[in-house]
């Protein structure tokens, strides 16, 4: 199945590829650049066609592993990278002045190797320049032919936030402020089973507007996978073990999610991550899922999910489990 981001007509698979965890955050002892290259291979191999990444995971090293892997591959890759927050020592800051854009966007096109970036995103609006003035800077890339859509990264339900009704209400009015400058072709932000909150009002918005949705963490950071086990640990640097979810406690609590979601598996011989990400599918022809993977195993498995169909009764089944909890509750 093909779907489209955005009105810029642009078609990708029907899942997608996050890049990050090959060389930023996740479990950093063990990434392997040639694992990395190889998974993301084996991904483009199963039909994975969508490949995100950003200039800040790693920072920079992260384009420079999906250049190489593409190199020789660019033309069966849509590509997507982020511009718009620098890392510090210990912080993270936003930086959306136009000349800063512009040359973002030229290191980013070295690193991955490439003439051109099919998606171009804001990673993060810079609270001290208009986001019209950023997004005006990313317009004339799109006009220079450096870039071929423009995409937004949403500010929404985050580790350690609790989530509610209008969670991406400051989304939405950047959203509609950027719109009068350029088209917006995608909107990523976060969604998966146990993290609906976009389907209330980001989703519908998107829809409406023929804006593509790339869904983020999708498998909710590997939780919905089955294979992470309460009090497992995670290593220090590692964004779950400050996560309000991934406390043992609540780990153990939230087992029941990925009870229910076995169960749909074994009725289609199916894993439960593919239930997972076939039930983001199933939110629309304009929403993609990009979970993150650093094997070549997880990346096919991954990628085989857009060959599972859920039925109604998948469908009641899931939305019928408990809501995943976090330690504020």
């Amino acid at each position: 199945m093909r779907r489209t981001i955005g009105a810029a007509g642009l078609a990708v698979g029907a899942v997608g590829l996050g890049c990050m965890p090959m060389s930023w955050a996740y479990s950093r002892s063990q990434q392997r650049g040639d694992r990395s290259l190889r998974t993301v291979h084996a991904a483009l191999d199963a039909g994975v066609r969508l490949f995100d990444t950003a200039d800040m995971y790693g920072p920079f090293t992260n384009e420079l592993l999906v250049g190489r892997a593409l190199k020789g591959r660019r033309a069966d890759a849509f590509l997507s990278t982020k511009c718009g927050l620098l890392v510090g020592d210990q912080h993270v800051v936003a930086n959306g002045r136009p000349g800063y854009v512009r040359r973002a966007c030229d290191a980013s096109l070295r690193r991955l190797q490439t003439d051109v970036i099919d998606l171009y995103q804001l990673h993060r609006a810079d609270p001290e320049v208009p986001v019209e003035e950023t997004w005006g800077a990313m317009a004339e890339l799109v006009t220079a032919g450096k870039v071929r859509a423009l995409g937004l990264s949403a500010v929404g339900a985050r580790a350690g936030r609790r989530s509610g009704p209008r969670t991406y209400a400051a989304t939405i009015r950047q959203l509609e402020r950027v719109q009068q400058v350029f088209p917006v072709s995608a909107v990523q932000a976060e969604l998966s089973v146990w993290s609906p909150e976009a389907l209330e009002d980001l989703v519908p918005w998107c829809a409406a507007r023929g804006v593509g949705v790339l869904a983020a963490m999708p498998l909710g950071s590997g939780y919905l996978t089955g294979t992470l086990k309460p009090g497992m640990g995670f290593e220090p640097d590692d964004p779950r073990a400050r996560h309000p979810r991934f406390t043992a406690e609540m780990m153990a609590a939230n087992q029941p999610v990925v009870v229910g979601l076995r169960r749909v598996a074994e009725r289609h011989g199916a894993t439960p991550a593919q239930v997972a990400l076939a039930w983001v599918l199933r939110q629309g022809r304009h929403v993609v899922p990009v979970p993150g993977a650093k094997r070549e195993r997880w990346a096919v498995e991954n990628a085989g999910a857009g060959e599972l169909v859920l039925t109604d009764r998948d469908l009641a089944e899931i939305a019928r489990l408990p809501p995943a909890r976090g330690s504020w509750d």
